[in-house]
């Protein structure tokens, strides 16, 4: 059963996508993460969206559906995955069906994970993470056992979003509420859409995805 998770910006989608890829096996197919390794590897995609942000432009829809295609060549028929960061509009989750309508594949549910502004804006402000290994942590809840040191690594070099902050996380929720909140509708009038209480602790939301998927 091939996945969307929906969220705005310091939901906890990439934390529940590997989640999810440990528990059952999906593939967790970032939109940030394909665009960044399409453009190393230098594919056609890649450069062509490349030259789009060297101009300083957004990358357009058909560039991203193009990327999440490619991406979804390189997977076996049975390898099911979850989509993270795409669809971000309508325009997008239309040419997203077309795009798995062409290779026989179709979506099996829309995961919600539902926050409150303000305490995303608390969570997303506070998150810094391990540059050596990626491990994640939080001003006030989650602080490494031993201060400057990464409890799963013993990294000592840590890092922080340029744009985790108020008024960037902002914007970007105006956007999320303008531009993706409307898919909300699009999902749950196909009887698609699941959702969550994404404020929960991230074992308690992994919990509720994994039986909210077997209620299905």
């Amino acid at each position: 059963m091939n996945l969307i998770l929906l969220g705005p910006p310091g939901a906890g989608k990439g934390t529940q996508a590997l989640r999810l890829a440990e528990a059952r096996g999906y593939v967790p197919l970032s939109t940030g993460d394909i665009l960044r390794e399409a453009i190393a590897e230098g594919t056609d995609v890649g450069r062509r969206a490349k030259s789009v942000m060297a101009a300083g432009e957004l990358v357009s829809d058909e560039v991203i559906v193009e990327l999440i295609s490619e991406r979804l060549d390189s997977l076996t028929p049975d390898q099911a995955f979850i989509l993270d960061g795409v669809p971000r509009n309508i325009a997008q989750a239309d040419a997203v069906d077309s795009m798995l309508a062409a290779k026989g594949r179709r979506l099996g549910a829309v995961i919600e994970l539902r926050v409150d502004d303000d305490q995303l804006v608390e969570r997303v402000t506070g998150r810094f993470t391990c540059t050596q290994c990626g491990a994640g942590y939080h001003d006030t809840f989650r602080l490494p056992r031993q201060e400057g040191v990464c409890d799963a690594c013993g990294g000592t070099e840590f890092r922080r979003r340029s744009d985790d902050n108020a008024d960037a996380l902002g914007a970007r929720l105006e956007i999320y509420h303008t531009q993706t909140a409307p898919l909300l509708d699009y999902y749950r009038n196909r009887g698609e859409l699941l959702s969550v209480d994404g404020m929960a602790d991230a074992d308690d939301v992994a919990r509720q995805i994994e039986e909210a998927l077997d209620g299905l």
